[in-house]
């Protein structure tokens, strides 16, 4: 293999190695789920019609909790299925369960909810910092 095609950026979804689609759709996935997550969040913010938080019992259920019980699913669907095609759309899950999980970081990290806080900011570093490295490495690797 050349350098050349070492750094040549697939076009299509075939021309992407089946061993790696499943780490290719985690980092869609999760930049795809933590922009939605973001927007579903100020749409609740900016109460606009028709969309507000999920509550059971009259406790706010945060999306962290929807992102640990994905990530719950996928592990245990990947002990039972390990098959290419399995793989890939477990990373998909994957990918948006970690969304899900770190866009409230800052509420794990601090037991508080400061989404809309400046302390609230570490959950989008850490999201925009996982999107910039994995997609680089993506980018710039091939296997």
């Amino acid at each position: 293999m050349t350098d050349r095609d070492r750094f040549r950026f697939p076009r299509r979804w075939d021309q992407i190695a089946p061993a790696r689609r499943g780490i290719v759709l985690a980092w869609v996935g999760f930049t795809v789920a933590f922009g939605g997550a973001r927007l579903v969040t100020w749409l609740i913010q900016i109460d606009t019609r028709n969309v507000g938080d999920v509550s059971a019992g009259g406790v706010h259920l945060h999306h962290y909790l929807w992102g640990i019980l994905l990530l719950a699913g996928v592990a245990i669907f990947g002990m039972v299925d390990r098959s290419p095609k399995a793989r890939t759309w477990m990373g998909l899950a994957l990918g948006v369960a970690l969304a899900l999980i770190v866009d409230e970081a800052a509420l794990l990290i601090t037991l508080r909810d400061v989404y809309w806080q400046t302390s609230g900011w570490p959950s989008i570093a850490i999201a925009v910092t996982l999107i910039g490295l994995v997609g680089s490495g993506l980018a710039l690797t091939r296997k």
